[in-house]
């Protein structure tokens, strides 16, 4: 399925109630998780552990 497709099927399926600006979140944050399982494919990126540790520091500021 290209990008297009899955970004239309998507939208398809929020509320219709949405405002432009909460589908562009949305959908970047589609794009964010697609990216993220590609790189774990890829076997790139860092470990849980490691992501826990920053999301710790990043809620500590």
């Amino acid at each position: 399925m290209s990008s297009r497709e899955t970004v239309i099927e998507f939208v398809s399926k929020l509320p219709e109630e949405m405002s432009l600006s909460e589908i562009a979140r949305e959908i970047e944050l589609l794009a964010g998780i697609q990216e993220g399982r590609e790189q774990a494919r890829r076997k790139e990126g860092i470990a849980a552990q490691e992501a826990r540790k920053l999301v710790d520091q990043w809620a500590s500021k």
